[in-house]
């Protein structure tokens, strides 16, 4: 063999012997990183709520597509709020292209909080391909937390042209539930502006003395909005006890 060919089999040699090396160099990356996913969204699962922040945060640090569904699926029956707003966060740090479909599918889940979760993440998003998928149905779900998530995802994904429309809709909903939830809906009435105020005027000869103090509270949100509704609510329920329409002095 001459000196010639035996440098090329040197070089050979040394070619193929650094690529098998970095081929167990990337291999042992590959399996690094499906070590740390795995640890990830099992930590999603534990029963420490501490341990599950912990893992929602790294996820949404070094986002991956492989992520979505586990932190979807979480969200759905996640007991505590702070981890549920982290899970939100996390999947905010993936691409709206990759989580969209599966926000909206949530949307038709059986399981209340899966929409509610579903719906406060889209509002996050604030993507305007959403609004289609804001229905009369989920803006009136038998579940409040539900309806006060869409009644939020609602005001924030409207297109210009649709608020008198949407609040239409919400007015239907005046008098439901406890503080919470009409302090809830009142919000999402206000933050459509004057478009909601033609929409309240049913309210005020409406049966429901409920739905005609909420009605006036929510006005009265819109003209100061440094009142507090629990200062507002009771003011119009006053005023409905004592047979006004809380627009005598108007």
């Amino acid at each position: 063999m001459t000196r010639s060919s035996l440098r090329t089999e040197e070089v050979v040699s040394m070619t193929v012997t650094g690529q098998d090396t970095n081929t167990h160099r990337d291999t042992d990356t590959d399996a690094d990183v499906d070590t740390d996913a795995a640890r990830a969204i099992g930590g999603l699962a534990d029963g420490r709520a501490s341990v599950r922040l912990r893992a929602a945060l790294a996820i949404g640090s070094t986002p991956d597509p492989r992520y979505i569904g586990p932190l979807v699926e979480r969200c759905a029956t996640e007991p505590e709020f702070f981890v549920r707003d982290m899970l939100t966060w996390a999947l905010n740090r993936h691409p709206v292209t990759l989580t969209l479909p599966v926000l909206l599918h949530e949307l038709r889940s059986e399981r209340p909080q899966a929409r509610s979760q579903a719906l406060h993440t889209l509002s996050k998003i604030g993507d305007p391909r959403a609004w289609p998928a804001i229905t009369r149905a989920l803006l009136a779900d038998p579940d409040d937390e539900v309806a006060r998530s869409a009644w939020r995802a609602a005001a924030v994904l409207v297109p210009e042209g649709e608020e008198p429309a949407l609040a239409t809709v919400l007015a239907t909903q005046l008098g439901r539930g406890g503080h919470e939830t009409q302090l809830s809906l009142s919000r999402a009435l206000v933050a459509l502006g004057e478009p909601m105020v033609a929409a309240l005027l049913p309210a005020r000869t409406a049966a429901d003395p409920a739905v005609r103090a909420h009605g006036l509270a929510t006005e009265k949100l819109l003209r100061d909005p440094e009142t507090s509704f629990a200062f507002a609510i009771e003011e119009a329920k006053r005023v409905v006890a004592l047979g006004g329409s809380g627009q005598e002095g108007h």
